[in-house]
């Protein structure tokens, strides 16, 4: 496997990263263990999770059991293997209901994470979401334009602070974002210079064959920025396999959990994904390895 360096973090990662979401609701503690087991085998040192997880479904009652898992891997040894990512919880009902992300916040839900991960640092702490509207979970953008500009960038202030408090007693090696927008990105970056704070550097937002906004705005500015994308859902929750094909819900799969898939089935998804899987045997590929080599290549 690839290494690659993160931007402009420092970081050193695999070129492919270890998603968790699912550890403790779809799979059991020894399962994830497995995975670990066999990313590590094929050299992906790089993990990303939060402390909202596990998801599919999301529940108050199982906040922050990913992060426990993996921290009873930690306590094995090992830590020293892994580049580890979590995220802040943003503005919802599981986490500090309702509370957004401000810089007390981001110092508390840290100081949780640390706990449950039983680990000194982290490498990669990103925001999960932004406080004033968001792509967050494929809902749509629901932002109007109706925040106080000068509240949000004092709020956004306020959480670099926080960061670079943070950073320099080393909890956090570097500091990212999820579900941004192009304008919230650019407020980051230049809130960040102009006061001599950590940078944001890198975003996680959704990309895939079937989902690829990312490729208008945001990748001029992930390019002249040097702000690396980490796509979540490469394979569209597992539509692009084709194990989805002709509206069937597998036994097992989360479509169980959540019929539409958070809104990705729709009149259109059945045709597109039956022209990828096509375009896929044409060239003698599997399905899921293109989707993720395109996904790589962008």
């Amino acid at each position: 496997m690839q290494q690659i360096p993160l931007g402009r973090s420092g970081l050193t990662v695999s070129e492919y990263c270890l998603g968790t979401m699912t550890w403790g609701t779809q799979n059991t503690e020894a399962e994830a263990y497995e995975q670990i087991a066999l990313a590590l085998d094929h050299g992906v040192n790089f993990w990303d999770t939060a402390e909202m997880y596990p998801t599919n479904p999301t529940q108050p009652e199982t906040v922050g059991n990913t992060e426990r898992i993996i921290g009873n891997w930690f306590a094995r040894g090992g830590r020293d293997r892994v580049v580890l990512a979590t995220k802040i919880t943003g503005k919802g009902k599981l986490v500090r209901p309702g509370m957004p992300i401000t810089g007390a916040s981001f110092t508390e839900a840290l100081d949780q994470s640390l706990a449950r991960l039983q680990t000194d640092y982290i490498d990669l702490y990103q925001l999960h979401w932004p406080n004033r509207g968001s792509y967050h979970f494929r809902q749509n953008w629901d932002y109007k334009p109706r925040s106080n500009r000068a509240e949000v960038t004092e709020n956004m202030l306020e959480v670099l602070q926080a960061a670079e408090v943070a950073m320099q007693a080393g909890k956090i090696r570097a500091i990212g974002l999820s579900n941004e927008s192009v304008w919230g990105a650019a407020q980051w970056l230049r809130l960040a210079e102009e006061h001599r704070l950590p940078r944001m550097m890198t975003v996680q937002n959704e990309y895939s064959l079937l989902h690829r906004p990312f490729d208008t705005d945001w990748a001029e500015l992930s390019a002249m920025e040097d702000m690396p994308l980490l796509a979540w859902s490469p394979l569209a929750t597992g539509l692009i396999s084709g194990k989805y094909a002709g509206d069937v819900t597998p036994e097992g799969t989360r479509r169980e959990r959540t019929s539409d898939l958070g809104g990705r089935i729709t009149a259109q998804v059945f045709p597109a994904v039956s022209a990828y899987i096509g375009l896929a045997l044409e060239h003698g590929l599997d399905p899921c390895q293109m989707a993720l080599a395109f996904t790589r290549s962008r």
